[in-house]
């Protein structure tokens, strides 16, 4: 299965995955799905969101315990985000079957569209419709960087878009959702162990940043006379990496757009997104607060004005306790794995889905601690021991 995935979406030039919603080597990772799950006789179904289906029982019976992840990619990513947790819920079940394990409760593996935001901006696109947490209206209103819509680009790719929206019936059907990913720090390498149980999910949130000054000519137009926008934007970046540092959170400038964009031109626009995240609500408010007090002050200084709006925000998401304890006395007592638990700051469906069904998350050890980067890894080993704890909490969940 790895082998067959690993070409999907892979540039030449960088190394690292271009996996995007609605593209073509998404629709060719879709493809891929569907062939594993009608080659194990499994019943395979495209919801009216986009997101993927494999069904062993029927899903109708209700309770159903459900695994997977996703398998689209931010900007030049990594193998492992994401796929890593779709490639073991169909292994867990050939193990399953391996072991002759008989099932009270239907058992789903998922892969959710359009997890990353790499396209539209907005991360899990595919959990956020069918959670009720991202509306028709606003969906429709997403726009790729060529302006081509949502919409569009669903149809293109032969899926109704006037059907997508909030799916309570299908959630309303699962027990339990269980989400094995690639851990995307290195506590687990510092820790020693291949395998951890997630504790929660940092909050979250996107904030554009739109500082507007002057265009003029950059050989021609003395310093003083200049209302430059990328200046107030540069000291507006070291400023988030101070505050975060301060809070003890994260904060990035990792996408910007300039306007005209010319070598000897000064900006009239630069605009920039910042991705904030910290342990607890009140560390991320003062951080983004702060930063954007700075923006403030740097536009003045500089004769630009500012523009801020958050784009998405996620609140602290803790898994369901009771869930979590059960991964932890299934792995503690049935196999020889330490499982450490432990939270994370990066966004997942599992987290999307914590307010309608029971979620949890395992995580698999990461030597590097680098993710959204081809440099981005696990060893078989450690992925094999993943694939065997998900396969005993599938097994211990839905068996009985």
């Amino acid at each position: 299965m790895w082998r067959q995935l690993l070409p999907i979406g892979r540039s030449s030039a960088s190394g690292g995955y271009r996996r995007f919603a609605w593209s073509g080597a998404d629709a060719d990772c879709r493809d891929w799905f569907e062939a594993q799950a009608r080659s194990r006789g499994l019943a395979y179904e495209a919801d009216r969101n986009g997101n993927q289906w494999a069904w062993l029982g029927d899903p109708a019976d209700g309770d159903a315990v459900v695994t997977g992840s996703h398998l689209d990619s931010v900007p030049d990513g990594g193998a492992f985000d994401g796929p890593l947790g779709v490639v073991s819920a169909f292994a867990a079940l050939d193990e399953l079957r391996r072991r002759g394990v008989r099932f009270g409760k239907p058992l789903g593996i998922v892969n959710f569209g359009d997890e990353e935001g790499a396209r539209f901006g907005l991360a899990c696109v595919g959990s956020r419709l069918t959670a009720g947490a991202l509306t028709v209206e606003q969906a429709h209103r997403l726009t790729d960087a060529d302006g081509i819509t949502l919409p569009q680009a669903m149809e293109a790719a032969g899926y109704d878009p006037g059907a997508i929206g909030p799916d309570p019936e299908r959630l309303d059907r699962i027990g339990a959702f269980v989400e094995l990913h690639v851990e995307q720090g290195r506590a687990l390498d510092l820790s020693g162990d291949r395998v951890g149980i997630a504790s929660a999910i940092w909050p979250h949130g996107r904030w554009r940043f739109d500082f507007r000054g002057e265009a003029n000519h950059a050989g021609t137009t003395r310093l003083a006379d200049r209302r430059d926008p990328m200046l107030s934007y540069a000291e507006t970046v070291l400023a988030a990496r101070r505050e975060a540092g301060l809070a003890g959170a994260v904060a990035t400038f990792g996408k910007i757009a300039v306007e005209p964009n010319g070598v000897n031109a000064i900006p009239s626009l630069v605009r920039g997104w910042l991705d904030s995240r910290a342990a607890d609500q009140e560390s991320l408010d003062t951080v983004v607060e702060a930063v954007r007090e700075a923006a403030r002050a740097h536009a003045r200084e500089h004769g630009v004005t500012l523009d801020v709006e958050r784009e998405s925000f996620t609140p602290v998401v803790e898994f369901d306790h009771a869930l979590r304890e059960e991964l932890a006395r299934i792995l503690g007592s049935d196999t020889d794995l330490k499982v450490p638990v432990l939270g994370t700051g990066a966004g997942h469906d599992a987290g999307i889905l914590s307010g309608r069904v029971p979620t949890a998350m395992l995580f698999v050890r990461n030597p590097t601690g680098v993710s959204h980067s081809p440099a981005e890894s696990a060893t078989e080993d450690d992925c094999v021991a993943g694939v065997l704890a998900l396969a005993d909490v599938l097994e211990g969940l839905a068996r009985t």
